[in-house]
């Protein structure tokens, strides 16, 4: 995520205009109505200027010349133009609440469409908290800049002029003396705009790293409970609270500073016109009803001049929100994946995602409509001198894998065995794409998967993940995201069956039991079961597991893997292990080491062959014990 100061140096060239500029291609369809309720607007806020000519009208005639009737006609006038006032704003914010809806509910949903398309490699970057808060706060603000500042800035600038226009028709040095202050207040309000723009943007990114806090302590409760400490969270949820605290003190500081001077000096100036105008009453150059005219319209635009400062304030937060909003959908995403966009998540029902989709968000399904043709002996899996450097490693740092030459025969089964860290998971990642090969290329059926689409790559490639995760739906949806649609309870009872999973039969509504978030219900065994299901339940062409077993006692995990065995006869798989065990259910055996394949061959013959390994998996035989 770009830092406090890179942001800073990076704003000096923009502009807030610029920025909310941004926001066009969201607008623009509902330009007419905006443009509507701006109109009404304006009309309502000119109409509030007639009230002084109305008093005026009353003052020099029918008080003046002691005509009742003439002044319960101008109160008259003065109740209807109040109500067609009151009516014209309630048009307005009627026009605007159902556009605005609209348009904060579409960027929400290109923001988390984008997030899905984004690289691996973007998320492993950017807090959690700091996207949430993008994806709720900034898009309010955006919203509240459009239902109001956005109008009220035109309304308030044509009502400014016509008021001052009236003002100088009546007497043009009342007129001029009101207007003194005008260059004063313009210059505060560009040294306003300066560093209330930098303050706005340093508070709504502590928002997002509060939110990261707080989202952490909710998902971590069960680690902070279980080590005591809470109170090292609660000092450290203190400390960003305190910071946000400071930031949000300056911005009252420097609003109440611009309000301070946007307030004072018209009120000065009324002060100054209306000891000057009754001077003028009182030599006979100037009427009463002028008089009263003139400082109520004065009085009248208090309210637009008054307003600068929190509609300039409101701007600021506004043009620092599009950026963040911005920050993320300029992001690069991973390149276009066709016309089935696997980001589309449809609101009748929100797991029930086809093979592409749930493949491409989590890399767990696949479907066999799409198998490649089989090949011969250059079939199956294949690396060809790939080298993998992390995207923001420096260009001089040491690769995490390099010149990985491996093949796994079609219908073949390989275990990847390494010491921890060496970089087992990073491999297996490259196979789906969830990051990018830095060199080199990997091909299925001697297809390099660069070539592929995303959408078809992950159709053919099913991944379980060491650390499964679990979505807050039933057990059915969670594990039928890797199956097409067109999969039911067969399917699924089979994949349980695989995964020794049948003990999602025996929940309160069987498998129609909500999990909840992070699937934390259950135990981590339960989730790696569940996580497997979903792997095999779309009967993958490729299938890459990453260690799978770890989090089963070694009775399940002999259960699971006889049930395994039959499912891999009927693929090609990549599985990353650690117990011999899990070993046995391969028919060749990789070594990974110092970011190459070392060795290759049984796992008895690496054995006698390889000091490595045989230390390797001896130390796996003694954890097992």
């Amino acid at each position: 995520m770009p830092t406090t100061d890179a942001v800073t140096k990076d704003r000096a060239g923009r502009s807030t205009v610029r920025s909310l500029l941004r926001l066009w291609p969201y607008v623009r369809p509902v330009r007419v109505r905006l443009s509507g309720a701006a109109l009404v607007a304006v009309v309502a806020s000119c109409t509030g200027l007639v009230f002084p000519l109305v008093l005026k009208w009353m003052v020099d005639g029918p008080v003046a010349g002691h005509d009742p009737a003439g002044v319960w006609l101008g109160a008259l006038y003065l109740l209807l133009l109040g109500l067609a006032e009151a009516g014209l704003f309630g048009l307005r914010r009627w026009l605007v609440a159902r556009p605005l809806a609209g348009v904060e509910a579409a960027m929400r949903a290109d923001l988390y469409r984008h997030l899905q398309r984004l690289p691996v490699a973007f998320h492993d970057r950017w807090a959690s908290g700091q996207l949430l808060s993008r994806g709720t706060t900034d898009l309010m603000l955006l919203r509240m800049f459009l239902a109001f500042p956005l109008t009220f800035l035109l309304v308030n600038s044509v009502t400014i002029l016509m008021g001052v226009a009236i003002m100088l028709a009546q007497e043009w040095t009342l007129g001029l003396v009101l207007l003194a202050p005008a260059v004063p207040v313009m210059i505060v309000c560009w040294l306003f705009e300066r560093r209330y723009s930098e303050v706005a943007r340093r508070s709504q990114d502590q928002v997002g790293d509060l939110t990261t806090v707080v989202e952490e302590s909710v998902l971590g409760i069960r680690i902070i409970k279980g080590f005591g400490r809470h109170r090292s969270q609660a000092r450290a949820f203190r400390e960003l609270s305190g910071k946000l605290r400071g930031t949000e003190l300056v911005k009252a500081r420097l609003l109440a500073s611009i309000w301070a001077v946007i307030v004072t000096l018209p009120e000065l100036a009324i002060g100054a016109a209306l000891v000057l105008g009754t001077v003028q009453v009182a030599d006979g150059h100037l009427s009463a009803g002028t008089l009263v005219a003139f400082l109520s319209t004065a009085l009248a635009l208090r309210w637009p001049v008054d307003s600068i400062g929190f509609l300039l304030a409101m701007s600021q937060e506004a043009g620092t929100a599009t950026e963040r909003y911005f920050e993320v959908m300029d992001a690069a995403p991973e390149e276009p994946t066709g016309s089935g966009d696997p980001a589309e998540v449809s609101a009748g029902g929100r797991f029930r995602s086809s093979a592409v989709r749930g493949a491409a968000l989590f890399g767990t399904g696949a479907a066999p409509a799409a198998r490649l043709p089989a090949a011969g002996t250059a079939g199956g899996l294949q690396f060809h001198s790939v080298q993998f450097r992390y995207p923001d490693a420096p260009a001089d740092a040491t690769p995490v894998l390099e010149r990985i030459d491996l093949h796994i025969r079609p219908g073949e089964s390989m275990a990847l065995v390494g010491a921890t860290g060496i970089g087992k998971t990073t491999l297996t990642a490259l196979v789906p794409r969830l990051h990018e090969v830095t060199s080199g290329r990997i091909t299925l059926d001697g297809e390099d998967i660069t070539q592929m689409s995303r959408d078809t790559l992950r159709e053919l490639v099913a991944v379980a993940f060491e650390e499964p995760t679990l979505f807050s739906a039933t057990v059915g949806e969670n594990v039928l995201m890797g199956a097409e649609d067109t999969a039911g309870e067969p399917e699924l009872d089979r994949a349980l069956a695989v995964a020794q999973a049948d003990f999602a039969h025996a929940l309160p509504q069987g498998t129609a039991t909500q999990v909840g978030e992070q699937g934390l219900s259950l135990s981590g065994g339960q989730r790696q079961r569940l996580a497997l299901a979903r792997a095999v339940v779309g009967r993958p062409r490729f299938l890459v597991l990453d260690d799978p077993l770890s989090a089963l006692d070694v009775h399940t995990e002999a259960a699971v893997e006889a049930a395994l065995r039959r499912v891999l006869a009927e693929t090609t798989a990549l599985i990353v292990a650690h117990r011999p065990s899990t070993v046995l259910l391969a028919d060749r055996v990789a070594l990974l080491s110092g970011g190459r394949i070392a060795a290759v061959g049984t796992h008895h013959e690496l054995l006698r062959t390889n000091a490595e390994y045989a230390h390797l998996m001896s130390g796996a035989e003694e954890d097992d014990r």
